[in-house]
């Protein structure tokens, strides 16, 4: 006896809705292999629900269901054989950029777990010991803003003349240089060659507080204080990075050196 799903079992075979199949058999594309004359019930076959299926992954390669219906109406093996080669690439370009979204994914969601994990006090303060750090400063920003931070790294890249961007490339930071009261957002450079804006910030210990925009000014200045009263320097620079603290918001980590 041929076996029978019905609609509703139909869809969970086929990973879809009840009502899917109902459109699918309205413009032609699946029809159930049976349908009662009285009750108006759908029954659908095991060919069906391959049929289904099918659908299904031609739609996830994001074919409309018109093209899928004219692909499935093909009887012309040499054209289904170009048709799924075609599909068979298609797809594999699909997990290829599903994979690298993914990765980005990943890369974000560790970035926020170590905030996360290394979140302090606003009040505290802690020592940082940093590798020497090449940043450009830049000619016009001097605040973060939306704006600005919204496509940051592009403002450097367009600093640098054409001939020369195949050889910057910045990590993936945003922050604040302040010296002889005069502040500049830069960007860290990971490769780069000489040219105007540059500055070499030294290696070694930095005294770092965590604070908000509101806070800033205090905490810059608190640590100012302590940097000069417990370990009797002065400092002639400061940086503030800006740490992202949800998707529209950001707080600050200043750090003022302190010494090797």
């Amino acid at each position: 006896m041929k076996n029978y799903f019905s609609i509703g079992e139909a869809a969970k075979e086929a990973h879809t809705t009840s009502e899917t199949l109902r459109h699918y058999d309205r413009i032609g594309l699946v029809k159930p292999g049976k349908k009662d004359e009285w009750t108006n019930y759908r029954y659908y076959t095991e060919q069906d629900i391959v049929r289904l299926n099918t659908v299904r992954a031609l739609q996830l390669m994001d074919l409309p269901l018109r093209e899928i219906k004219k692909v499935l109406e093909y009887d012309d093996l040499e054209k289904i054989v170009d048709f799924l080669i075609q599909a068979e690439k298609k797809a594999d370009e699909k997990i290829e950029a599903l994979q690298y979204s993914k990765s980005k994914i990943q890369l974000a969601k560790a970035d926020y777990e170590k905030k996360l994990q290394n979140r302090k006090s606003p009040m505290g303060t802690f020592i940082k010991d940093i590798p020497e750090r090449v940043i450009l400063l830049s000619d016009t920003l001097q605040e973060p803003t939306l704006d600005n931070l919204w496509n940051y790294l592009s403002h450097f890249y367009d600093k640098v003349t054409p001939a020369l961007k195949e050889q910057f490339y910045f990590e993936d930071l945003a922050g604040i240089y302040t010296e002889n009261n005069d502040a500049r957002l830069f960007a860290v450079c990971i490769r780069y060659v000489d040219i105007d804006g540059l500055k070499v910030l030294p290696k070694g210990k930095y005294l770092c507080a965590e604070c908000t925009e509101e806070t800033r000014e205090h905490i810059l200045s608190q640590i100012l204080r302590i940097a000069r009263t417990k370990y009797g320097v002065e400092p002639t620079f400061t940086v503030q990075l800006i740490v992202v603290s949800g998707i529209l918001h950001w707080n600050y980590e200043v750090q003022v050196y302190i010494g090797e």
